[in-house]
């Protein structure tokens, strides 16, 4: 499989998987939740990586350690040895059997098969960017971050060549300037609050469309204080229309789509006709 995500933006929406698919006793960012995810047809897959007291990546989002695993602990603080044996919780905080992944067996599962976002890349980018070249998948990883002169410079220095997106929050990020540095620049990760803001208008898509860049937006809600797409969202999807919550989203001509309902969500563009391009 060739991993081009402007290639694969040409042919269908791409749908990002948040954590993996969640639920029952399956818990995030853990193996059966991202094989799910790939089983619902998700063509990216979302996750976070921390790192141990001893250096080790493994997949889990910092400081949820109480509220994922029960335990009141820092994995930054503790050595594999420690860490490997911890359990996450289920949905009623029950201990499941699923531990901790480390980045290593994440990579060797999914090579070759789908689209890998990194969050939390800055912690560690250069044991995270060793990893991946390791892994030879510089091309199906993604990494995005808030701008800012030090994040390019690490960027341009440690992986120039791994596909990158700038978070933009409300106002439109300097596109030009981006063009200029020595990284993979293939577009943003859009955040609104309301759905007329310029990030979610035409001329601003037509901008990032024109240079070929790609245009993600997030569906999934964590925290439904701070919208992330303009109340157009995977909880509005369920609660109002599906076409309120992700029509919206994309007949605004959104390139990618970041989900906690990837089967869903895939289902709903395939019968609405708005999943091919």
């Amino acid at each position: 499989m060739k991993f081009d995500l402007q290639e694969t933006a040409k042919d269908h929406r791409i749908v990002v998987c948040h954590r993996g698919v969640t639920g029952g006793n399956i818990p995030c960012n853990t193996m059966p939740a991202y094989q799910i995810a790939l089983m619902e047809g998700a063509d990216m897959i979302e996750t976070d990586v921390s790192t141990t007291a001893d250096g080790e990546l493994v997949i889990f989002h910092p400081r949820m350690e109480r509220r994922q695993l029960g335990e009141e602990c820092d994995i930054s603080q503790m050595p594999w040895s420690e860490v490997k044996d911890l359990r996450y919780t289920n949905a009623d905080n029950i201990p499941t059997q699923f531990g901790l992944l480390k980045l290593d067996e994440l990579l060797e599962e999914f090579k070759g098969k789908c689209y890998i976002n990194i969050d939390k890349f800055w912690g560690n980018p250069q044991g995270i960017y060793r990893c991946i070249k390791r892994h030879d998948m510089i091309d199906q990883v993604l990494v995005k971050s808030r701008v800012s002169e030090e994040v390019l410079a690490v960027l341009e220095q440690v992986g120039p060549e791994i596909p990158f997106m700038p978070v933009v929050y409300q106002q439109p990020h300097d596109h030009e300037m981006l063009k200029t540095r020595n990284i993979n620049y293939v577009g943003a990760e859009v955040v609104f609050e309301e759905e007329d803001n310029i990030l979610a208008s035409e001329d601003f898509l037509d901008v990032m469309h024109k240079d070929g860049k790609l245009v993600w937006v997030n569906s999934l809600i964590y925290n439904t204080k701070k919208q992330l797409s303009g109340g157009h969202s995977d909880d509005t999807a369920f609660t109002v229309s599906l076409d309120h919550g992700w029509g919206w989203l994309a007949k605004k001509g959104f390139d990618m789509i970041q989900t906690d309902w990837p089967g869903h969500l895939i289902h709903y563009l395939r019968s609405t006709g708005q999943y091919y391009r």
